[in-house]
């Protein structure tokens, strides 16, 4: 099974600026002047233009908002140094909404993106959680 990530915007050419610059994802083609397909991570990830206030099903009761919002469903991008990776995602616009929090191995911090969909980076000392916690000072 492939997983696909559809991400809604309501400016596709400032979104595109955006995820390239902050993740390193590359923009490989556009669909019908209002997706866009990034290549470079695990999965494909199309941003999808779409007006503040347009529905998004036809049967919903309120409209997309792009300001900050909470979504029981979000993304995790892992990265190899969370400093660099910290950076350059401040630098290409997103909001640093956490410090870093540590866990079973990994480091965290929570951002969220000029259109209002929260999302980490994540950093794994060996590539996945622990099973264990660690007995280490401050992790």
């Amino acid at each position: 099974m492939r997983v696909v990530i559809n991400i809604d915007v309501p400016d596709l050419a400032s979104a595109i600026d955006f995820y390239c610059r902050a993740l390193g994802l590359r923009h490989s083609r556009t669909l019908d002047g209002v997706v866009a397909e990034l290549l470079g991570a695990s999965s494909i990830i199309y941003l999808l233009q779409n007006e503040a206030g347009s529905p998004s099903s036809p049967d919903a009761v309120e409209g997309r908002r792009y300001t900050r919002h909470w979504t029981p469903v979000h993304m995790d991008f892992v990265v190899e140094d969370l400093a660099t990776a910290t950076e350059r995602v401040l630098r290409a616009g997103a909001l640093r909404e956490s410090g870093c929090v540590q866990w079973m191995g990994s480091k965290c911090i929570t951002f969220s993106d000029p259109f209002g969909h929260g999302f980490c980076l994540l950093e794994f000392d060996d590539g996945i959680y622990r099973a264990e916690p660690s007995l280490r000072s401050g992790a």
